[in-house]
């Protein structure tokens, strides 16, 4: 726009050029050549900048206190409602007097944006910076109709079935199965789902948790702390078939029958500061075989400290036999979880990479093979031994059942937290 300003003012300096030769040269009207010819012969080269029309006065624009701090604190939103933030800036901006040109251009939006929600604030107060409700097109499957297939999920089975699929709730309810399909994604029903819990009758369950976390958070100095566990009936399996190798594009095959050469169960002692483990192997799981283990943890921990075992309810670790062990080693503690508690016991994570990286896909002829790959595997990882980070604090997990028991209508169950 300037350059043709410019190229108006140049050719009317040519000697013999005229208003109309200008116009006629350049493609424009007279009334536009004679507008730069005068505002360059008033004003120099200052006369072809372009000046901004006054326009139509806005309304001023004042907040009281309360709504300043609303408005500041919806423009500091970093994440979720990025559209009600620009608005609050937007009227926080004019509000200091500022023109509806130099608020669009600070903020990178368009002039009419600007007057749009300035005026809406200036109508409505904070109200009018909210979105307004669309009309859109109506529904067609009414509120009470949702309310139906919802109540039929949760309160009723099929006559034929234990659960709901889409195509026997859409034949109950008359909707198609796609709309059922929705409706339970809406409401997050799965009724194909079925999940496995169990929770604790123990009568000491609340002071077991709070035990044994408290060991876990704050371990006694001067002590350490072993997860004691037992993997009893370890199977030594050979598949029926020898198993096929993975290949590109076809995974590593098993038959699923097997044979079985015996069982062997696993003594293991899992320590909560370096995650080491004391391990023993054998045939049988008695009062006998866990005293020999302890004798085993005794030896390996150094005198000095004192050993605090977080232990099952198994009977075996309460026989005759063995308190009169405990008696005899007072530096032993045994710390019991919680009757069907096994999560809580460290050991039991331990063992579930023992069976998903060794004995799951584990071929053994042998129970004397099953011991050596065990014996094997347990070495390696006590080269690089990787402790468990216990996070949950024992008012979280108590917090927790809490509220998961107060989702169970009717539970009837024993547990208090």
């Amino acid at each position: 726009m300037l350059a043709e300003r410019a190229r108006v003012v140049l050719a009317c300096a040519e000697p013999g050029s005229g208003v109309a030769r200008v116009a006629a040269q350049r493609g424009l009207s007279r009334m536009t050549v004679r507008k730069w010819r005068r505002r360059f012969a008033e004003a120099g080269l200052g006369g072809l900048a372009g000046h901004d029309r006054p326009g139509r006065p806005v309304t001023g624009l004042a907040l009281t206190g309360a709504e300043r701090g609303e408005l500041a604190r919806w423009a500091r939103r970093a994440k979720t409602a990025q559209a009600l933030a620009l608005r609050a800036k937007i009227v926080l901006a004019c509000a200091e007097g500022i023109s509806n040109k130099q608020v669009a251009a600070d903020l990178r939006i368009d002039p009419a944006t600007v007057s749009k929600w300035r005026n809406r604030f200036l109508a409505r107060r904070l109200d009018g910076l909210a979105d307004e409700p669309r009309p859109g097109r109506p529904p067609s499957i009414l509120l009470d109709k949702v309310e139906e297939v919802i109540t039929a999920t949760l309160e009723e089975t099929p006559a034929s079935a234990t659960h709901w699929s889409r195509a026997s709730m859409a034949a109950r309810s008359g909707l198609s199965p796609s709309t059922i399909g929705r409706i339970w994604r809406k409401f997050d029903l799965k009724p194909h789902l079925s999940d496995g819990f169990k929770l604790s009758s123990d009568p000491m369950f609340v002071e077991k948790v709070v035990d044994v976390v408290g060991l876990y958070h704050d371990p006694p100095d001067k002590a350490v702390v072993l997860c004691v566990d037992e993997k009893s009936g370890t199977q030594a399996l050979d598949r029926s078939q020898p198993v096929l190798p993975m290949m590109p594009g076809m995974p590593e095959r098993r038959s699923h029958d097997y044979v079985r050469h015996g069982t062997t169960s696993l003594f293991a002692a899992f320590d909560i500061a370096d995650g080491s483990v004391i391990s023993s192997l054998h045939r049988r799981h008695r009062a006998a075989e866990f005293r020999k283990f302890l004798a085993r943890i005794d030896k390996a921990v150094p005198a000095g400290l004192d050993v605090h075992l977080v232990c099952d309810n198994l009977a075996t670790h309460k026989t005759a036999a063995i308190q009169d062990w405990l008696a005899r080693h007072p530096r032993f503690c045994l710390h019991f979880t919680p009757t069907g508690s096994s999560w809580i016991n460290q050991a039991e994570r331990w063992f579930g990479l023992l069976t998903g990286q060794m004995l799951r896909r584990g071929v053994h002829k042998s129970v004397q093979a099953l011991e050596a790959d065990i014996r094997t595997w347990i070495d390696n990882w006590n080269q690089n031994p990787r402790p468990f980070t216990w996070t949950k604090t024992a008012e979280e997990i108590l917090d927790s059942l809490a509220r998961y028991i107060a989702r169970i209508s009717g539970a009837g169950l024993a547990v208090v937290c």
